[in-house]
């Protein structure tokens, strides 16, 4: 029973390091003006990108591998206690229901964005007004949805944050650094809902980025050493 509670540890590090790799290599090739509140600026390097539904398809991966990496933590864990238990399975639904509100939020960006600003970048000068205005109305669609998207993987991370604290199996600091980043991303959610993409974003991403990064590579340290010592707790 331990071996195989190591090797779910193993198998959910490896999803959740892989996830936030896929997404920060597809983030690298994402267009980007000065200041994504500019939808001028925005929309025209958008208009130019060639990449730009390739990029959304990578980071959906990298979303989706960091959900499954989320769930498989429940089966994981050795959890007793009732409350706990519920926390758990709270975390999963969280991290299930993120997952698919970021497909729809990618299908929004990724696809009909990129569709609307094409269409105003090569629209003639009488039509551009409208044009703009429908894909400006799309961009706010996907702030609504991105900050929803943000809200729920935060709660997500801070429940499931909890229940790596409780269970014991790795260093509680693991579970204090997810809660820490899940509690980031509930920041992100806030002020998207609230400005769009603004400069105030700056700090609470990089908390989530370095947080998330940093327990995800000392989680799979921890689940590779469990379970190469696995073997000898059990003869012992």
């Amino acid at each position: 029973m331990k071996d195989a509670r190591a090797r779910t540890w193993r198998l959910s590090a490896i999803l959740l390091l892989a996830g936030v790799a896929v997404s920060i290599i597809a983030g690298v090739f994402h267009a980007e003006s000065h200041d994504a509140n500019d939808h001028v600026a925005s929309f025209t390097a958008y208009a130019e990108s060639g990449v730009w539904t390739a990029v959304h398809l990578g980071q959906f991966i990298g979303m989706a591998l960091v959900c499954a990496g989320l769930v498989a933590l429940w089966p994981a864990v050795d959890i007793q206690r009732h409350a706990v238990s519920w926390t758990a399975r709270f975390g999963v639904l969280s991290a299930a229901a993120a997952l698919a509100l970021y497909a729809a939020l990618q299908a929004v960006d990724g696809v009909a964005l990129k569709q609307a600003v094409d269409a105003w970048a090569a629209a003639p000068e009488p039509e551009k007004a409208a044009r703009f205005a429908t894909a400006e109305g799309i961009r706010w669609l996907e702030w609504g949805m991105r900050s929803y998207q943000n809200l729920l993987l935060g709660t997500a991370l801070v429940l499931l944050g909890i229940v790596v604290w409780a269970a014991r199996d790795v260093s509680r600091m693991i579970g204090y650094l997810m809660a820490l980043s899940g509690l980031a991303y509930l920041v992100q959610g806030w002020i998207i809902g609230d400005s769009g993409f603004s400069a105030a974003n700056t700090l609470p991403t990089l908390v989530g980025i370095v947080a998330i990064l940093a327990w995800t590579v000392w989680l799979l340290v921890s689940a590779l050493r469990m379970k190469e010592e696995a073997p000898a707790g059990h003869v012992g």
